[in-house]
């Protein structure tokens, strides 16, 4: 009798461990955790998290510091979903990583900028100056993009969005890239003669596009910012309810009156 006893309590705990794995897999019974950047991404999250809770969905935000990290947390399962970057860099992230991640939407647009603790003007780049730009392919392109929209270079037009410092094909002014972590960018300001900037870190620098960037991308931009998941996931019904909430009249109003237009919404 005993033994018949434990063999149903091991027949009845195998159960329950079943099922709890299965409810993981579903995700609808877990805590979603989201992989964002400390600002914006992280306070947007966080304007429409209390909203999400009440609809039954229980969301973690996880902040990253870099751009390699969150989709490499993703892919491996670490977190559900990730809010960081445009879908320029998404593609040439899943390319070069052989990745299968993708966009269930979009959220807003950080626009890029040229900022300099010494240069107020493009007029006032002098010969053999030093710039520096993200180091990734897809931001340093868009940083040699923003240039040459503004005359200040010219691009091989084969070069596409991931343009490198080798495809410039006119540099009147010699100028000389350095290229670098994105995130340093703002605090390399004071070492080099001007830096194009990614919007949430120049936010986090306090360095407002609009009032301190010498020039800056146009709101015609096609790097808007994505929310990403695993492409398995792309279709479960509660990734979809955030989706809605961080679309929501809440959300854009949230941006526009905390961000001042610096960054608006892109739906």
């Amino acid at each position: 009798m005993k033994k018949r006893i434990s063999l149903l309590v091991l027949l009845a705990l195998s159960i329950a461990v079943f099922t709890a794995c299965g409810g993981k897999k579903d995700g609808k019974n877990d805590k979603i955790i989201i992989g964002v950047s400390p600002n914006p991404h992280a306070e947007i999250v966080r304007a429409v998290q209390e909203d999400l809770k009440a609809q039954g969905i229980d969301i973690e935000v996880k902040e990253f510091t870099d751009y390699t990290t969150p989709n490499i947390a993703l892919d491996g399962g670490d977190i559900q979903m990730n809010f960081f970057q445009h879908q320029p860099y998404l593609d040439e992230f899943n390319e070069s990583r052989n990745l299968d991640l993708v966009s269930i939407g979009t959220v807003h647009l950080e626009p890029m900028a040229l900022y300099s603790k010494t240069i107020k003007s493009l007029d006032e780049l002098t010969d053999g100056n030093t710039i520096a730009i993200p180091n990734d392919a897809v931001n340093g392109g868009r940083a040699l993009l923003l240039l040459q929209a503004n005359g200040v270079i010219e691009l091989d037009p084969n070069s596409g969005l991931a343009a490198l410092p080798k495809d410039i094909t006119s540099n009147p002014k010699n100028l000389k890239f350095k290229t670098l972590e994105a995130p340093i960018l703002p605090t390399m300001l004071g070492e080099v003669d001007a830096a194009v900037i990614n919007g949430n870190y120049a936010l986090e620098s306090n360095l407002n596009p609009l009032k301190d960037g010498i020039v800056v991308e146009g709101k015609d931009s096609p790097y808007a910012n994505v929310i990403a998941v695993r492409a398995e996931d792309k279709d479960r019904e509660d990734f979809k309810k955030i989706v809605e909430a961080l679309n929501s009249e809440k959300a854009r109003t949230y941006i526009l009156e905390t961000y001042d237009g610096v960054i608006t919404p892109a739906f």
